[in-house]
């Protein structure tokens, strides 16, 4: 059984959904610093927790945190990053699960997670260039 969300938590949750675009975790702490929050080691262990529970993704090429824009099943999950407006888009993708399985039992790799980070322009930037 999954443990419910401590305070601190929620708050860094609801914070990282109000922010609609990456936050890293010193954003994070800007933004709750009328809740009180103000030390880093609070924020990081709220987001170490959050992202257990397939709640919150991290971004590592922008050292920055998303929330979780839906349940995920067992397939891998790609994170499309637009590198003008900084929006980010959720998908996941049994093909890609298939592919990369294939290619760890290959190699005899065990694949404890797979997140994809997909670097480009969504299609609301591509149309406003156009």
């Amino acid at each position: 059984m999954e443990r419910p969300l401590n305070a601190k938590e929620k708050l860094v949750l609801a914070a990282l959904r109000r922010c609609r675009k990456p936050a890293s975790a010193y954003d994070l702490i800007d933004a709750l610093k009328p809740e009180g929050v103000k030390a880093p080691p609070t924020v990081y262990r709220a987001l170490g927790r959050l992202m257990e529970a397939g709640l919150v993704h991290r971004l590592e090429s922008l050292n920055a945190f998303v929330a979780c824009t839906h349940k995920h099943g067992s397939a891998a999950v790609a994170l499309a990053v637009c590198e003008d407006c900084g929006s980010v888009e959720e998908f996941e993708s049994q093909e890609l699960t298939g592919i990369l399985e294939g290619w760890a039992a290959r190699a005899q790799f065990k694949l404890r997670q797979t997140t994809l980070e997909l670097r480009g322009s969504c299609s609301a930037c591509l149309g406003k260039a156009a």
